[in-house]
């Protein structure tokens, strides 16, 4: 075995801090100034009086921040987390899923938001709404985006923005959760969608500066790409003995097609019919029909920004194989023992889960190789993807509840109501995200982008088939009752007047 692989470190001491001299804090303290700044900046100049101004920025915004806005909501926290760890878990395939994207952002901005646009909607519910003339699919899908939201998005954001911090600064995982979320939910609550894609924007650029600098120091550490290729296929544990369990010889290789970003149909775990064309149903879901992603292009000043804006996010989609997936699975090859941690007790020890420690790829990456001053900096990247992913979800869910259902409860609400259940349902939203955490802490043996891509397959290509039906085919509509039964009068027996309208 390399020896590489054999000089893994141990885990931190408990109550550890990485980040704990005056070059990093001073980074983070910049960080949070600057963001601060931006915020306020689109707070005072964007309109957040009218529903327009706060939901959809007034429609004022140009391509580069819609599109830089597109993939700061996209990327959050998860992605440099699950990303890396299941590179780190099971090499390239899990790339795939970004580079699928390439060709749905496109469909995006050329097909379903003219749609959008020229039926005058604001969010993906109400365009059903006008689309199929019914009430019911618009309540189901706004209470179905909600769930999806909570359990998958935002939970899921906040316990892998929390694993870092834990890692860097030793604290406590739920103290962490709602530290972040205070400063999150600051600007959110008070500036709108025009304050959150303005920071995205921001966001964007730290993420993508920080994240090629540690891909950088990644690949010099571990010898380059052809290095990292032998390298990765010999990183097997040296802890694989439990005195309770008979672990498999498969749950601490790597696997033989690690390398191949198309794999076997039959026996893989990524197979490439699914990754093809079943990942394409669920892309349209996310990126064509969802309201976190579909509310930055409604907010563009013509369908030029929109387009010019997609292409841009479409270029930056083509950044997390190298700058997530590539250096979890260096994580593996550097830290060993740790980042492939099979017996439970010393995986608790590790990383304080039972199930895996691949969830620590990055972070470990970080805390560990990156010197003094740029371990600030990535940190930094890692609040600025978690930040820019929650304040999108934090609008559009506060968007879909008012516009969706609060309006349904309170049929006569001014604006101003309108605007303050927003921001209390975005208070409620958070409550609710936290204490499902333990959930997402346990879920599938502890690989977070399993878990999230497990929940949305099941619910994302329903609700696409449902949109596609609706721009392709005229003829579907919402079934409703017979006029005549509207009314609440009884249908007159052996007519055959009757019988035509109750069969139709």
């Amino acid at each position: 075995m390399d020896s590489a692989t054999t000089s893994t470190p141990g885990p931190e001491p408990e109550g550890s801090v990485a980040i704990n001299n005056p070059a990093d804090i001073s980074v983070i303290v910049i960080y949070f100034l600057v963001v601060l700044a931006v915020g306020i900046w689109a707070m005072v100049r964007s309109n957040r009086g009218t529903v327009g101004g706060f939901f959809l920025a007034g429609r004022s915004m140009s391509w580069w921040p819609i599109g830089a806005s597109l993939f700061a909501s996209n990327i959050g926290s998860g992605h440099f987390v699950g990303l890396a760890g299941n590179g780190a878990a099971g090499g390239i395939a899990t790339g795939g899923f970004e580079w699928n994207a390439l060709v749905i952002v496109i469909v995006l901005g050329w097909l379903f938001v003219p749609i959008y646009v020229k039926a005058g909607v604001v969010t993906m519910p109400e365009y059903l709404k006008k689309r199929f003339g019914g009430n019911r699919i618009r309540i189901y899908l706004s209470t179905l985006s909600l769930f999806l939201y909570i359990f998958t998005k935002i939970s899921a954001d906040m316990f892998s923005g929390a694993i870092f911090i834990r890692e860097a600064l030793g604290l406590n995982l739920y103290v962490a959760v709602v530290i972040l979320l205070s400063i999150t939910a600051l600007y959110t609550v008070t500036g709108g969608l025009a304050a959150v894609i303005y920071t995205d924007t921001l966001q964007t650029i730290i993420m993508v500066v920080g994240s090629f600098i540690l891909m950088g120091f990644a690949f010099n550490e571990v010898g380059g790409y052809e290095a990292m290729k032998g390298k990765y296929m010999n990183a097997i544990t040296s802890q694989t003995t439990d005195p309770v369990l008979n672990i498999s010889a498969e749950c601490y290789t790597p696997r033989a097609d690690s390398f191949h970003l198309l794999r076997d149909p039959l026996t893989a775990d990524l197979p490439w019919p699914g990754l093809i064309f079943g990942l394409s149903i669920l892309a349209i879901w996310y990126w064509c029909t969802d309201q976190v992603i579909v509310q930055r292009c409604l907010s563009a000043k013509n369908m030029s920004h929109v387009k010019a804006g997609c292409i841009l996010c479409g270029y930056l989609k083509l950044l997390p194989m190298y700058l997530m997936v590539f250096p979890g699975m260096i994580s593996r090859i550097l830290y060993t023992d740790v980042i492939g941690c099979v017996v439970p007790s010393l995986c608790k020890e590790y990383c304080d889960t039972e199930v895996g420690c691949s969830n620590i790829a990055y972070p470990t990456l970080v805390v560990k190789l990156m010197p003094a001053g740029l371990r600030g900096l990535m940190l930094s990247v890692m609040l600025a993807s978690l930040m820019s992913s929650l304040t999108s979800i934090f609008n559009s869910a506060s968007t879909i509840f008012t516009m969706d259902i609060w309006t349904k409860i309170r049929p006569r609400a001014m604006e101003k109501e309108l605007m303050l259940a927003g921001r209390v349902f975005t208070l409620v939203l958070i409550g609710i995200s936290i204490a499902w955490i333990p959930v997402v802490q346990k879920a599938q043996s502890g690989k977070l982008f399993d878990y999230i891509q497990s929940i949305t397959s099941y619910l994302g290509p329903p609700i696409a088939s449902i949109f596609l039906m609706g721009i392709f085919v005229k003829r579907i509509n919402e079934q409703t009752p017979p006029r005549r039964f509207r009314a609440g009068r009884k249908p007159t027996t052996g007519s055959v007047g009757s019988t035509r309208s109750h069969q139709s």
